[in-house]
């Protein structure tokens, strides 16, 4: 939605920077406006002149309007050839690339394979999820593998050139495999019915790759010069060893060729661009998350006229070398929106084309990559609207040497690269806004934390290892091996709607099916200290956090949060401050304590003697018969074992929630 507002703020500009042009260019234009309107009153109600009055007006402005984006395409055009002039060095001559696609061959099925395969698999996913296809109601990936053989690199060729201070490769790319091991499970939509196994059985990519080394060599970053050809072929089955022709589910297929072709754009085609190291050591930890401060600092050279979808706001002067063109920005009054996933924060507003926030946000990535966007707002003074300027953004990743590589595009498309050796360490960037011709922007980052699959830590130049199982991997047990101990303390700096400016906040932990809630606190800063039990669950469940605030009128969801609980240690508490996603403002601070069965019921053995504990869980209840004569029911559960009762508590209709019950024996 905000996407379709900022291109439709974008268009308006466009059409009112063209009359503008036009009126600069035709100072005499305006005069013909009203004699135009008067012509056109006495041809409508007087008597007419001729019906090709209108078609001429139509053709006039038609041809205006193209010369105008003739123009514009031409100083576009000239900026762009100015710059690889200044910037670009010679080309080399045309080198062969055997050597390289030898090199391919022998560490792509070792080193290159597995890690693409899981990069783009979970991207697949995530997109998967958003980008469904209409005849297909619910789908999941099986299978992923980029199999055995490798693409093949500039069968043609290859040159090198220089921008600026940077080294750029450019070379051909063709895969065209049969090898690829991709299978999804798709539940069907109506009129169809069932499930199906959809099998992709051959991909063909063909485009231009650019490489860019960066960091002495330690890092390549890669890129589409534009959109690369994507083809593929798919078969249907139903579970079986028969597979069914792609026509059975009509659409699928170029629903699937759209999927990749826009992921590819989105990810990997110029200016976005992915990051391969190379790193000298090789830890072998499976980073899952992370903590991260972003720092924005300042910004400077920022103009209305200049900036992406502002309207120009110019005035003449005249000086000694002739006529120049002066901005008025001193009453520009602008704050900056920084975005990790669905976590956003927002600075305060600060006047000037020279702001200064010096804003620090404590942020959460859920992965071992990610993007921070930064995007340049402007605040209207005396009215709560504010209008969209321009963006820019750094991406990191988790290196396997326990370091961290951010990068971003430069000035020209160039490369601005740092690489922090440690957690702790601060990374400063001045990042250009992206399609504009003005503005930049002063950030700093410090990756405090690092969380990996086996439990252990990484942070501050201090890396916390965790012990060994006795089956030499500390892998996640199943849902009866452990219980999860969750303790909310506190939050600080939640919001509210409430116009009496109160806050009455609650919040709903939900790790699985299960569901619990703690007391209303009464506090912008509440202190809860309450304490929760779940049962571990493998896989990589997060457990998710909703905030409410209780209101006069009803409840208001004021943020939400989720935290992996994979890898945790025994013995060990894992204390976080979890930012509020969707929200502008609020932590909450969580303990989490992982406790192995039998040290759980040795805590419980005095107080419940006996030969055991079960526990019964209440999942839900289908197709209960109606209870009164608005033909609901309001339904609870008795439950007996042996001389011991237990009874769930009351759920209204459409109320489903998880019940646990315990019996000691």
């Amino acid at each position: 939605m905000g996407g379709r507002k900022k291109r439709a703020l974008m268009n308006v500009y466009e059409v009112v920077d063209f009359f503008n042009n036009i009126i600069l260019e035709k100072p005499h234009l305006p005069l013909l406006v009203p004699f135009i309107l008067i012509l056109w009153a006495i041809e409508k109600w007087v008597f007419s002149f001729s019906k090709w009055v209108p078609l001429v007006l139509a053709v006039w402005a038609t041809i205006q309007y193209g010369d105008y984006q003739q123009r514009m395409v031409v100083e576009d055009l000239n900026k762009k050839w100015k710059r690889v002039i200044l910037s670009t060095s010679p080309i080399t001559p045309l080198e062969h690339c055997e050597w390289l696609n030898k090199l391919l061959m022998e560490i792509w099925s070792n080193y290159m394979n597995p890690n693409f395969s899981l990069r783009f698999q979970s991207i697949i996913e995530k997109r998967l999820k958003h980008h469904k296809s209409r005849l297909i109601e619910k789908i999941e990936l099986l299978e992923f593998s980029l199999g055995l053989f490798p693409p093949c690199l500039g069968l043609h060729g290859t040159r090198w050139s220089t921008s600026g201070d940077q080294r750029v490769m450019r070379l051909g790319f063709d895969w065209d495999t049969t090898d690829i091991s991709i299978m999804l499970l798709a539940k069907v939509a109506k009129p169809f019915f069932g499930t199906a196994k959809i099998v992709i059985n051959s991909l063909h990519i063909k485009g231009d790759l650019l490489l860019m080394p960066i960091l002495d060599g330690k890092a390549i970053l890669y890129s589409f010069i534009s959109t690369p050809e994507v083809r593929i072929t798919v078969a249907f089955g139903s579970g079986g060893s028969q597979s069914l022709p792609a026509t059975d589910l009509p659409g699928v297929s170029s629903w699937l060729v759209k999927l990749l072709t826009d992921t590819l754009a989105k990810i990997m085609v110029e200016p976005r661009r992915q990051c391969f190291s190379l790193p000298a050591v090789d830890l072998r930890k499976k980073a899952i998350g992370g903590i991260i401060y972003v720092t924005v600092i300042s910004a400077s050279k920022l103009s209305r006229s200049s900036l992406k979808g502002s309207p120009s706001r110019r005035q003449p002067s005249f000086a000694v070398d002739g006529l120049q063109e002066h901005f008025d920005d001193k009453d520009l009054q602008t704050f900056v929106e920084v975005e990790l996933g669905e976590l956003t924060r927002r600075t305060d507003v600060r006047p000037g084309s020279s702001p200064q926030w010096d804003s620090t946000f404590n942020m959460v990535l859920h992965d071992n990559t990610g993007t921070v966007r930064f995007h340049l707002y402007e605040r209207t003074p005396g009215s709560v609207k504010y209008d969209y300027l321009a963006s820019s953004e750094i991406k990191m990743k988790y290196v396997t040497d326990d370091s961290t590589i951010f990068w971003a595009i430069g000035p020209a498309s160039g490369v601005i690269a740092r690489h922090s050796e440690f957690c702790g360490k601060e990374v400063e960037m001045v990042l250009p806004f992206e399609g504009v011709n003005a503005g930049e922007l002063a950030v700093r980052l410090v990756v405090k934390e690092w969380q990996f699959s086996d439990g252990s830590l990484s942070f501050n130049n201090f890396r916390v290892s965790s012990q060994p199982s006795i089956n030499g991997s500390l892998n996640l047990l199943s849902r009866t091996g452990r219980k999860i101990n969750v303790t909310l303390l506190e939050g600080k700096d939640l919001i509210t709607k409430d116009k009496c400016g109160k806050c009455n906040p609650y919040v709903k932990l939900q790790y699985g099916k299960v569901l619990q809630k703690t007391k209303t606190a009464h506090s912008f800063n509440p202190i809860w200290n309450q304490k929760f039990e779940f049962d571990e669950i493998g896989g990589g469940e997060y457990m998710k956090i909703k905030c409410y605030s209780d209101e006069v009128f009803g409840v208001d969801s004021i943020g939400s949060a989720r935290i992996s609980l994979e890898g945790l240690i025994e013995g060990s508490v894992r204390d976080v401050w979890a930012p509020l996603e969707k929200v502008n403002s609020g932590e909450l601070r969580i303990q989490i304590e992982a406790v192995s069965v039998n040290d759980y019921e040795g805590s419980r053995g005095s107080l419940y003697p006996g030969n055991g504990w079960i526990e019964l869980v209440l999942v839900e209840a289908r197709e209960l018969v109606a209870a009164d004569l608005r033909g609901t029911s309001d339904p609870y559960v008795r439950v007996q074992y042996g001389n011991l009762k237990r009874r769930t508590k009351v759920l209204k209709q459409h109320d489903f929630e998880t019940v646990a019950l315990h019996f000691w024996l």
